[in-house]
């Protein structure tokens, strides 16, 4: 029997397709932004709620004049910030003879003020920030201690409770490697979807930001799932706290069960901070 509720509706290219299937798409525009997270639903776009691509797909479409798609290296979710952000766009050639003075300052005009342009790139036709990086990484911060932060108070997490970050790096080290990360992952995006994550370093130290102690967990993978770094984060606090014992964030690790996990750290505290792309494909704009 004839059922209407799974016929596919046909695919209309969008622009940057036809343009790509005529030939007339010479090259990437690749531009690195920062942006702080508290006011915004995310970087996806939303058709009702205020995005990160939302508002950089309509700066480039002012000043391209014309409609684009964006690709991300990595979609944040609400509230997170990012200092190294990568997305790409298809261009013309004409447009890759737009000076790069021109172009950074009609997106420093156009954007608003919580983000922030920083680099322009230019990379082959057919590249993609997202497909084309080879690792990502994250920094989460956590401010411990009754002392309230001062500086770090919007990207940082205030714990009250002091951490043995030495014993945190150490539990941590379970993490690295190729592993599946399921426990890691927020429980309904990863049904049904591959969830083995390669990760190449998880490393917890204190340092002084601006005159504040700030605990910092850096991790960098080829890839993560929802909320794989904020989870990881909780977990580990459990156990810097005193919570749980050393070996409990590698039994985590081993049940492949979300609810062998710690709690879902906050996401003012998580900076998306890099991108990795193989050598000289990304190229200054010049």
């Amino acid at each position: 029997m004839f059922d209407p509720a799974i016929v596919q509706p046909p695919h209309r290219p969008s622009l940057e397709e036809r343009a790509l299937e005529e030939g007339t798409l010479d090259g990437t525009l690749v531009l690195k932004l920062g942006y702080r997270g508290a006011g915004f639903a995310g970087f996806a776009a939303q058709p009702t709620r205020r995005t990160v691509a939302g508002e950089v797909t309509r700066a480039l479409e002012t000043l391209l004049r014309r409609e684009v798609d964006l690709t991300c290296a990595g979609r944040t979710d609400a509230g997170v910030h990012a200092i190294a952000q990568y997305v790409s766009v298809p261009v013309t050639v004409e447009e890759l003879a737009l000076p790069d003075r021109r172009l950074m300052h009609g997106l420093g005009a156009l954007l608003p003020d919580d983000i922030a342009p920083q680099a322009l790139y230019q990379a082959p036709a057919g590249f993609s920030a997202r497909f084309d990086a080879t690792s990502r990484s994250y920094r989460y911060r956590i401010v411990d201690g009754p002392a309230r932060p001062v500086l770090a108070w919007d990207h940082a997490w205030w714990l009250k409770s002091t951490l043995d970050e030495v014993a945190m790096n150490e539990a941590a080290q379970a993490l690295v490697g190729e592993h599946d990360f399921k426990s890691f992952c927020k429980a309904t995006s990863a049904e049904g979807k591959p969830t083995h994550r390669y990760v190449s370093r998880v490393d917890v130290t204190r340092e002084v930001e601006c005159g504040e102690s700030v605990v910092c967990i850096d991790v960098v993978g080829n890839a993560f799932l929802h909320s794989m770094v904020r989870t990881i984060t909780g977990t580990l606090v459990e156990m810097g706290r005193g919570h749980r014992d050393a070996l409990w964030v590698a039994e985590a690790l081993a049940a492949c069960d979300r609810k062998a996990a710690g709690p879902c750290a906050p996401a003012k505290g998580l900076t998306f901070v890099g991108v990795d792309y193989p050598q000289n494909l990304l190229t200054p704009w010049e």
